[in-house]
Order: structure tokens, then sequence, then C-alpha cells
């Protein structure tokens, strides 16, 4: 597999399990990641933690998340700048082209992702309004959707726009050819006809003695 293409490039498309084997490898970096935190914050005497979620990357888009930059600690800070852009390029990527296996265009990433994240960081924001709710059943209804779609839902079979299918063709062998049954009884394939032989009926001869 071209790792290179299949973590961190948008074109192609990717099967169900790819997907979720990229979750997997995610998840795997975040904890080596927040292991070399812990280890580097030990080292100097500081403490430190690390985490990756959807508040962590739409605080990005929050002016209230930079507020608390300046009480945090230099080793949780480098690993944000680091670890964030990543592991959002690599979901990006790999969610995109799962998009693409389901003949749908990489911009449903707003509906399903980029939507609901945004009403997740800011719902604390909204108040507890009736307009508030619904914009959160909304973003709840549209993150299900894009979950199930993407993480649960079977591709194209076929080659589509954005290429071929991801999964291996399967080859049908042929079945083995059982013992033959016998075919219905042939009348004209059981008798046979034999011409009559011409000829003079044999004679018989007495046999005298000399």
């Amino acid at each position: 597999m071209d790792w290179t293409w299949y973590l961190f490039r948008f074109k192609g498309r990717i099967s169900r399990a790819q997907l979720w084997l990229a979750g997997l490898i995610f998840f795997c970096w975040m904890i080596l990641l927040g292991l070399l935190i812990v280890t580097a914050a030990s080292i100097f005497g500081f403490p430190a933690s690390f985490h990756v979620g959807t508040d962590d990357i739409f605080g990005i888009v929050d002016p209230q998340s930079y507020r608390t930059l300046s009480s945090a600690n230099a080793a949780s800070v480098i690993g944000h700048a680091v670890g964030t852009p990543l592991f959002l390029w690599v979901y990006l990527a790999t969610s995109v082209k799962r998009l693409h296996d389901r003949d749908k265009s990489g911009w449903w990433m707003l509906p399903f992702f980029v939507g609901p994240g945004l009403v997740s960081q800011f719902s604390d924001r909204l108040g507890d309004s009736i307009p508030a709710g619904s914009l959160g059943a909304i973003a709840f209804a549209l993150w299900v959707w894009g979950f199930v779609d993407m993480y649960c839902l079977r591709g194209s079979p076929r080659t589509n726009r954005f290429g071929a299918n991801p999964l291996p063709k399967i080859q049908i062998r042929p079945r083995r050819a059982g013992p033959s049954l016998p075919s219905a009884w042939d009348q004209h394939s059981e008798i046979e006809f034999i011409p009559h032989m011409a000829g003079p009926p044999p004679a018989s001869h007495d046999k005298r003695e000399a």
C-alpha cells in the first residue's frame, strides 16, 4: 500500500476497512505523541497533558481559546501545534477518499464534520433558547448521518467519477462437474436396424461312403 497516498492525499477511493484502519493509526499516533510530551515534561520538571479532539481543532477559529495560551506550559502548546494540524490533515484526507468511495464530493465534509464541530465549539455560548436547541439537534443528526454514511455503508461497486473500486475483485471459480445424470431414454438410439443380406439359403448334403 502507498502509505503517503493513503494518509495524506485527497484523490482516489478507500474502503470502509481502510477508514477504520486510519482511525486506529490516528489513535496510536495520539498515544505516542502524548507519551513524548509527558516524557519531555517530566525531564524538564513541569506538568503536561495532551489530547486531540474536535474542541482542539475548532478552537483555532475560537478567539476565547487563545486567552489560555499564556497559562499553558510549553510542552502542551508545542504538542498541540504539531499534532492538531497533522491529525486534522490525515482525518480529512482519509474521510474525503471515503466519501469518494460513496460517490460523494469531499464538500460533504462541511455538513458531516465542519458544521457539527462548530456548533459543538460554540454551544456553551448559544444559551438554552429554542433556536439553539434546534441547531444542536440538526448538528447531531448530521453527525450521525455522516458517521453511518462513511463508516457503515458500502461504496460504489463499480468505477465511479473518482476512481476504481478499492475492494479486490472476487473471482468466481466454475463448479466442478459432478457425475453425469442419465439422460432420458431415446427409443431411436436403442433400436438398431441391420439390413438383410441377400443370398441362397444354405443347402444340406449327405456324405456318401466310397
